[in-house]
Protein backbone atom coordinates (compact mmCIF):
# COMPACT_ATOMS: atom_id res chain seq x y z
CA UNK A 1 0.00 0.00 0.00
CA UNK A 2 2.85 2.16 0.90
CA UNK A 3 4.22 1.54 -2.77
CA UNK A 4 1.13 2.12 -4.38
CA UNK A 5 0.60 5.18 -2.30
CA UNK A 6 4.19 6.44 -2.97
CA UNK A 7 4.04 5.47 -6.64
CA UNK A 8 0.98 7.81 -7.26
CA UNK A 9 2.38 10.76 -5.18
CA UNK A 10 5.17 10.33 -8.16
CA UNK A 11 2.92 10.97 -10.97
CA UNK A 12 0.88 13.97 -9.46
CA UNK A 13 4.98 15.41 -8.59
CA UNK A 14 5.58 14.63 -12.65
CA UNK A 15 2.12 16.26 -13.85
CA UNK A 16 3.08 19.13 -11.48
CA UNK A 17 6.41 19.38 -13.24
CA UNK A 18 4.54 19.45 -16.66
CA UNK A 19 1.86 21.85 -15.75
CA UNK A 20 4.66 24.49 -14.06
CA UNK A 21 6.50 23.93 -17.38
CA UNK A 22 4.10 26.03 -19.28
CA UNK A 23 3.46 29.84 -18.04
CA UNK A 24 0.08 30.72 -16.83
CA UNK A 25 -0.73 32.13 -20.26
CA UNK A 26 0.00 29.91 -22.43
CA UNK A 27 -2.42 29.46 -25.19
CA UNK A 28 -1.33 25.14 -25.16
CA UNK A 29 -2.23 24.77 -21.48
CA UNK A 30 -5.36 26.58 -21.96
CA UNK A 31 -6.58 24.81 -24.63
CA UNK A 32 -5.55 21.85 -23.00
CA UNK A 33 -7.66 21.87 -19.91
CA UNK A 34 -10.61 23.99 -21.56
CA UNK A 35 -11.00 21.83 -24.64
CA UNK A 36 -13.96 19.43 -24.93
CA UNK A 37 -11.94 16.54 -26.06
CA UNK A 38 -10.90 14.46 -23.45
CA UNK A 39 -7.26 14.49 -23.41
CA UNK A 40 -4.28 12.66 -20.27
CA UNK A 41 -0.94 12.78 -20.73
CA UNK A 42 1.22 9.72 -19.21
CA UNK A 43 5.35 9.78 -18.02
CA UNK A 44 6.66 6.50 -19.37
CA UNK A 45 9.84 7.19 -16.70
CA UNK A 46 7.59 6.02 -14.24
CA UNK A 47 6.88 2.33 -13.05
CA UNK A 48 3.43 0.96 -15.57
CA UNK A 49 3.88 4.43 -17.25
CA UNK A 50 0.93 6.44 -14.96
CA UNK A 51 -1.10 9.23 -16.04
CA UNK A 52 0.40 12.26 -14.64
CA UNK A 53 -2.30 14.99 -16.25
CA UNK A 54 -6.00 14.74 -17.60
CA UNK A 55 -8.41 17.59 -18.18
CA UNK A 56 -12.15 18.05 -17.44
CA UNK A 57 -13.59 16.68 -20.26
CA UNK A 58 -11.91 13.42 -19.51
CA UNK A 59 -12.68 13.13 -15.66
CA UNK A 60 -16.24 14.26 -17.30
CA UNK A 61 -16.35 11.05 -19.79
CA UNK A 62 -15.08 8.92 -17.04
CA UNK A 63 -16.59 9.41 -14.21
CA UNK A 64 -13.49 9.42 -12.00
CA UNK A 65 -12.03 11.84 -9.89
CA UNK A 66 -8.47 13.55 -10.78
CA UNK A 67 -7.60 11.80 -7.28
CA UNK A 68 -9.33 8.66 -9.23
CA UNK A 69 -6.75 8.70 -12.40
CA UNK A 70 -3.85 10.09 -11.59
CA UNK A 71 -1.14 7.55 -10.99
CA UNK A 72 -3.08 5.00 -12.98
CA UNK A 73 -2.50 2.84 -15.71
CA UNK A 74 -5.53 4.21 -18.35
CA UNK A 75 -6.38 0.26 -18.63
CA UNK A 76 -8.56 0.99 -15.46
CA UNK A 77 -10.62 1.61 -18.01
CA UNK A 78 -10.83 -1.49 -19.69
CA UNK A 79 -13.81 -4.36 -19.26
CA UNK A 80 -14.87 -7.35 -19.30
CA UNK A 81 -15.65 -6.89 -22.74
CA UNK A 82 -12.64 -5.33 -24.01
CA UNK A 83 -10.86 -6.63 -26.85
CA UNK A 84 -7.41 -8.08 -25.58
CA UNK A 85 -5.85 -8.20 -29.62
CA UNK A 86 -7.04 -4.06 -29.10
CA UNK A 87 -5.04 -3.76 -25.97
CA UNK A 88 -2.37 -5.78 -27.16
CA UNK A 89 -1.94 -3.25 -29.86
CA UNK A 90 -1.99 -0.29 -27.65
CA UNK A 91 0.87 -2.22 -25.28
CA UNK A 92 2.72 -2.96 -28.58
CA UNK A 93 2.46 0.15 -30.24
CA UNK A 94 3.42 2.01 -26.61
CA UNK A 95 6.39 -0.34 -26.50
CA UNK A 96 7.84 0.63 -29.55
CA UNK A 97 6.95 4.15 -29.20
CA UNK A 98 5.02 4.43 -31.95
CA UNK A 99 1.60 6.64 -32.62
CA UNK A 100 -1.64 4.31 -32.41
CA UNK A 101 -5.34 4.64 -33.20
CA UNK A 102 -8.08 2.65 -32.18
CA UNK A 103 -11.61 1.62 -31.36
CA UNK A 104 -11.76 0.29 -28.25
CA UNK A 105 -14.53 -0.70 -25.32
CA UNK A 106 -14.30 1.17 -21.86
CA UNK A 107 -15.79 1.02 -19.28
CA UNK A 108 -17.19 4.59 -16.74
CA UNK A 109 -17.12 4.72 -12.93
CA UNK A 110 -20.39 3.55 -12.90
CA UNK A 111 -20.12 0.58 -15.01
CA UNK A 112 -21.57 1.51 -18.06
CA UNK A 113 -19.81 0.98 -21.41
CA UNK A 114 -19.08 3.34 -23.90
CA UNK A 115 -16.81 3.52 -27.53
CA UNK A 116 -13.85 5.16 -27.15
CA UNK A 117 -11.84 6.45 -30.08
CA UNK A 118 -8.16 7.01 -29.03
CA UNK A 119 -5.14 8.45 -30.21
CA UNK A 120 -1.68 7.91 -28.69
CA UNK A 121 1.47 9.89 -29.51
CA UNK A 122 4.86 10.01 -27.90
CA UNK A 123 6.75 13.19 -26.98
CA UNK A 124 9.92 13.60 -27.51
CA UNK A 125 12.72 15.51 -26.40
CA UNK A 126 15.70 16.57 -28.36
CA UNK A 127 17.98 13.03 -27.73
CA UNK A 128 15.14 11.59 -29.18
CA UNK A 129 13.73 10.06 -25.88
CA UNK A 130 9.99 9.57 -24.93
CA UNK A 131 9.44 11.65 -22.23
CA UNK A 132 5.88 11.48 -22.25
CA UNK A 133 2.86 10.01 -24.30
CA UNK A 134 -0.08 12.05 -24.89
CA UNK A 135 -3.76 10.51 -25.75
CA UNK A 136 -6.99 11.77 -27.29
CA UNK A 137 -10.42 10.31 -26.59
CA UNK A 138 -13.43 10.55 -28.94
CA UNK A 139 -16.85 8.88 -27.63
CA UNK A 140 -18.83 7.92 -30.70
CA UNK A 141 -21.05 5.40 -28.86
CA UNK A 142 -24.16 7.12 -30.24
CA UNK A 143 -23.11 6.33 -34.02
CA UNK A 144 -21.48 3.51 -33.64
CA UNK A 145 -24.69 1.87 -35.51
CA UNK A 146 -23.06 3.13 -38.53
CA UNK A 147 -19.29 1.70 -37.69
CA UNK A 148 -18.27 0.86 -40.95
CA UNK A 149 -18.75 4.42 -42.84
CA UNK A 150 -17.11 6.21 -39.24
CA UNK A 151 -14.39 3.65 -38.85
CA UNK A 152 -13.47 4.27 -43.19
CA UNK A 153 -13.88 8.11 -43.00
CA UNK A 154 -11.68 7.98 -39.21
CA UNK A 155 -9.24 5.19 -40.19
CA UNK A 156 -8.76 7.76 -43.28
CA UNK A 157 -8.07 10.79 -40.57
CA UNK A 158 -5.63 8.64 -38.63
CA UNK A 159 -3.44 7.49 -41.41
CA UNK A 160 -3.47 11.73 -42.20
CA UNK A 161 -2.81 12.29 -38.39
CA UNK A 162 0.25 9.56 -38.03
CA UNK A 163 1.81 10.69 -41.12
CA UNK A 164 2.31 14.12 -40.23
CA UNK A 165 3.14 12.91 -36.95
CA UNK A 166 5.88 11.33 -38.80
CA UNK A 167 7.26 14.30 -39.47
CA UNK A 168 7.56 15.79 -36.82
CA UNK A 169 11.16 17.44 -35.94
CA UNK A 170 13.03 15.09 -33.03
CA UNK A 171 15.60 17.16 -31.85
CA UNK A 172 13.84 19.99 -29.78
CA UNK A 173 15.30 22.13 -27.14
CA UNK A 174 12.77 24.12 -24.38
CA UNK A 175 11.46 26.16 -26.69
CA UNK A 176 10.81 24.45 -29.50
CA UNK A 177 9.58 21.68 -27.71
CA UNK A 178 6.52 24.36 -26.84
CA UNK A 179 6.11 25.14 -30.11
CA UNK A 180 5.73 21.62 -31.53
CA UNK A 181 3.39 20.53 -28.72
CA UNK A 182 0.86 23.52 -29.92
CA UNK A 183 1.65 22.25 -33.39
CA UNK A 184 0.95 18.47 -32.64
CA UNK A 185 -2.44 19.39 -30.93
CA UNK A 186 -3.88 21.82 -33.59
CA UNK A 187 -3.08 19.68 -36.38
CA UNK A 188 -4.57 16.65 -34.30
CA UNK A 189 -7.70 19.11 -33.50
CA UNK A 190 -8.21 20.33 -37.17
CA UNK A 191 -7.94 16.46 -38.69
CA UNK A 192 -10.67 15.62 -35.54
CA UNK A 193 -12.95 18.13 -37.14
CA UNK A 194 -12.13 17.23 -40.68
CA UNK A 195 -12.67 13.63 -40.05
CA UNK A 196 -16.34 14.17 -38.21
CA UNK A 197 -17.36 16.43 -41.48
CA UNK A 198 -16.11 13.19 -43.46
CA UNK A 199 -18.40 10.68 -41.37
CA UNK A 200 -21.62 13.17 -41.83
CA UNK A 201 -20.89 13.69 -45.54
CA UNK A 202 -21.12 10.08 -45.67
CA UNK A 203 -24.20 9.47 -44.25
CA UNK A 204 -25.99 12.49 -45.61
CA UNK A 205 -28.08 11.46 -48.70
CA UNK A 206 -29.25 14.93 -49.86
CA UNK A 207 -26.86 15.80 -52.18
CA UNK A 208 -27.19 19.52 -51.33
CA UNK A 209 -26.23 19.20 -47.71
CA UNK A 210 -23.85 16.72 -48.72
CA UNK A 211 -21.84 19.57 -51.32
CA UNK A 212 -22.45 22.04 -48.16
CA UNK A 213 -20.68 19.50 -45.76
CA UNK A 214 -17.36 19.24 -48.66
CA UNK A 215 -17.43 22.94 -49.13
CA UNK A 216 -16.26 23.36 -45.18
CA UNK A 217 -14.24 20.71 -45.00
CA UNK A 218 -12.78 21.81 -48.00
CA UNK A 219 -11.86 25.20 -45.44
CA UNK A 220 -10.87 22.77 -42.83
CA UNK A 221 -7.97 21.24 -45.15
CA UNK A 222 -6.79 24.72 -45.89
CA UNK A 223 -6.33 25.69 -42.79
CA UNK A 224 -4.65 22.35 -41.92
CA UNK A 225 -1.88 23.06 -44.73
CA UNK A 226 -1.51 26.73 -42.92
CA UNK A 227 -0.67 25.03 -39.98
CA UNK A 228 1.93 22.24 -41.04
CA UNK A 229 3.43 25.45 -43.21
CA UNK A 230 3.99 27.29 -40.70
CA UNK A 231 6.45 24.70 -39.00
CA UNK A 232 8.56 23.96 -42.04
CA UNK A 233 11.25 27.10 -41.30
CA UNK A 234 13.34 27.99 -38.70
CA UNK A 235 11.80 31.01 -37.77
CA UNK A 236 8.30 30.25 -36.69
CA UNK A 237 7.63 33.86 -37.01
CA UNK A 238 7.35 34.19 -40.74
CA UNK A 239 4.99 32.00 -42.80
CA UNK A 240 5.90 30.83 -46.62
CA UNK A 241 3.52 32.37 -48.83
CA UNK A 242 4.39 31.02 -52.12
CA UNK A 243 4.88 27.77 -50.87
CA UNK A 244 1.59 27.47 -49.20
CA UNK A 245 0.23 28.78 -52.24
CA UNK A 246 1.91 26.49 -54.62
CA UNK A 247 0.57 23.64 -52.88
CA UNK A 248 -2.91 24.75 -51.98
CA UNK A 249 -3.70 25.76 -55.29
CA UNK A 250 -2.00 22.58 -57.47
CA UNK A 251 -4.24 20.43 -54.97
CA UNK A 252 -7.49 22.38 -55.81
CA UNK A 253 -6.85 22.01 -59.31
CA UNK A 254 -5.99 18.57 -59.24
CA UNK A 255 -8.90 17.35 -56.78
CA UNK A 256 -11.56 18.29 -59.93
CA UNK A 257 -9.79 15.06 -61.93
CA UNK A 258 -9.97 17.65 -65.04
CA UNK A 259 -7.20 18.08 -67.85
CA UNK A 260 -9.10 20.98 -69.63
CA UNK A 261 -8.50 23.27 -66.87
CA UNK A 262 -4.73 24.24 -67.34
CA UNK A 263 -2.87 25.91 -64.22
CA UNK A 264 -0.18 28.56 -64.41
CA UNK A 265 1.97 30.44 -61.65
CA UNK A 266 3.64 33.59 -60.93
CA UNK A 267 5.17 33.19 -57.50
CA UNK A 268 7.66 35.10 -56.05
CA UNK A 269 9.36 33.78 -53.19
CA UNK A 270 7.60 35.23 -50.07
CA UNK A 271 7.98 35.37 -46.09
CA UNK A 272 5.10 36.89 -44.21
CA UNK A 273 4.58 37.44 -40.67
CA UNK A 274 2.63 33.95 -39.23
CA UNK A 275 0.09 36.15 -37.57
CA UNK A 276 -1.31 36.85 -41.18
CA UNK A 277 -1.42 33.24 -42.15
CA UNK A 278 -5.04 32.19 -41.71
CA UNK A 279 -6.77 34.93 -43.36
CA UNK A 280 -4.37 34.82 -46.65
CA UNK A 281 -4.86 31.65 -46.73
CA UNK A 282 -8.71 31.38 -46.88
CA UNK A 283 -8.28 34.12 -49.09
CA UNK A 284 -6.20 32.41 -51.50
CA UNK A 285 -8.49 29.28 -51.01
CA UNK A 286 -11.97 31.26 -51.82
CA UNK A 287 -10.24 32.90 -54.65
CA UNK A 288 -8.57 29.97 -56.19
CA UNK A 289 -11.77 28.02 -55.55
CA UNK A 290 -13.95 30.42 -56.95
CA UNK A 291 -12.08 30.28 -60.44
CA UNK A 292 -12.34 26.26 -60.31
CA UNK A 293 -15.93 26.63 -60.04
CA UNK A 294 -15.73 28.70 -63.06
CA UNK A 295 -13.97 26.57 -64.77
CA UNK A 296 -15.98 23.75 -64.48
CA UNK A 297 -18.13 23.92 -68.24
CA UNK A 298 -17.63 22.07 -70.81
CA UNK A 299 -14.99 23.75 -72.34
CA UNK A 300 -12.37 23.96 -69.10
CA UNK A 301 -10.35 27.44 -68.91
CA UNK A 302 -7.28 28.75 -67.87
CA UNK A 303 -6.17 29.92 -64.01
CA UNK A 304 -3.48 32.19 -63.31
CA UNK A 305 -2.05 32.64 -60.15
CA UNK A 306 0.21 35.46 -58.85
CA UNK A 307 1.87 35.83 -55.47
CA UNK A 308 4.30 38.99 -55.21
CA UNK A 309 5.97 41.56 -53.34
CA UNK A 310 5.81 45.06 -55.26
CA UNK A 311 7.18 48.06 -52.52
CA UNK A 312 6.03 47.12 -49.56
CA UNK A 313 3.00 45.78 -50.84
CA UNK A 314 1.83 42.15 -51.17
CA UNK A 315 -0.23 40.99 -54.50
CA UNK A 316 -2.90 38.14 -54.91
CA UNK A 317 -4.06 37.97 -57.83
CA UNK A 318 -6.38 35.08 -59.48
CA UNK A 319 -7.24 35.08 -63.76
CA UNK A 320 -9.51 32.82 -64.75
CA UNK A 321 -10.44 32.54 -68.18
CA UNK A 322 -13.71 30.41 -68.63
CA UNK A 323 -17.28 30.37 -70.08
CA UNK A 324 -19.25 31.39 -67.02
CA UNK A 325 -20.88 28.88 -65.15
CA UNK A 326 -23.93 30.13 -62.50
CA UNK A 327 -22.64 29.34 -59.24
CA UNK A 328 -25.24 28.12 -56.45
CA UNK A 329 -26.29 31.01 -54.49
CA UNK A 330 -25.29 30.09 -50.86
CA UNK A 331 -22.16 28.61 -51.36
CA UNK A 332 -20.78 31.82 -53.78
CA UNK A 333 -22.16 34.19 -50.99
CA UNK A 334 -20.52 32.47 -48.16
CA UNK A 335 -17.45 32.66 -50.16
CA UNK A 336 -17.57 36.24 -50.41
CA UNK A 337 -18.81 36.92 -46.84
CA UNK A 338 -14.97 34.80 -46.25
CA UNK A 339 -12.98 36.53 -48.79
CA UNK A 340 -14.35 40.25 -47.34
CA UNK A 341 -13.86 38.94 -43.57
CA UNK A 342 -10.03 37.83 -44.27
CA UNK A 343 -9.12 40.98 -45.94
CA UNK A 344 -11.22 43.08 -43.43
CA UNK A 345 -9.07 41.55 -40.97
CA UNK A 346 -5.66 42.12 -43.11
CA UNK A 347 -6.96 45.99 -43.70
CA UNK A 348 -6.86 44.43 -47.66
CA UNK A 349 -8.18 45.83 -50.61
CA UNK A 350 -10.02 44.19 -53.02
CA UNK A 351 -10.64 44.48 -57.25
CA UNK A 352 -12.26 42.47 -59.45
CA UNK A 353 -12.35 43.25 -62.71
CA UNK A 354 -14.18 41.41 -65.97
CA UNK A 355 -13.63 40.98 -69.58
CA UNK A 356 -15.70 38.90 -71.58
CA UNK A 357 -14.67 35.70 -70.19
CA UNK A 358 -12.11 36.73 -68.23
CA UNK A 359 -12.22 37.77 -64.77
CA UNK A 360 -9.17 39.02 -62.74
CA UNK A 361 -9.23 39.49 -59.00
CA UNK A 362 -6.41 41.87 -56.81
CA UNK A 363 -6.00 41.80 -52.82
CA UNK A 364 -3.72 43.94 -52.50
CA UNK A 365 -2.01 44.72 -48.62
CA UNK A 366 1.08 46.99 -46.80
CA UNK A 367 3.71 44.78 -45.23
CA UNK A 368 5.90 46.96 -44.03
CA UNK A 369 10.27 45.51 -44.85
CA UNK A 370 9.92 44.79 -40.71
CA UNK A 371 7.19 42.10 -41.17
CA UNK A 372 8.35 40.76 -44.59
CA UNK A 373 11.63 38.76 -46.10
CA UNK A 374 12.04 37.50 -49.19
CA UNK A 375 14.50 33.89 -48.91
Amino acid sequence: MQEKDQNRRDARSAGDRLVAGHVSEDPFAAAFKATRMPMIVTDPSQADNPIIFCNEAFRKLTGYSDEEIIGRNCRFLQGPETDRETVAKIRDSIAAGRDVAVDILNYRKDGSTFWNAVFISPVRDEADKIIYFFASQLDFTTVKSREADLAAARHEAEAEVAKHTANLRAALDARTLLVHEVDHRVKNNLLTMASIVKMQARITKDDRQRNTLMSVLNRIEALSTVQRKLFTLDDVSKFDMSEFTRELVTDLVDATGRKDIRLSLDLSPLLVPAVKATPLSLIVNELVGDAVRRGLSDGGGDIHVVVRRLNGHFLIRVEDTSEPVEPDSESAQLGKMLLEASALQLGAEIERKQHGRKTVVDVVLLVGDHQENTH
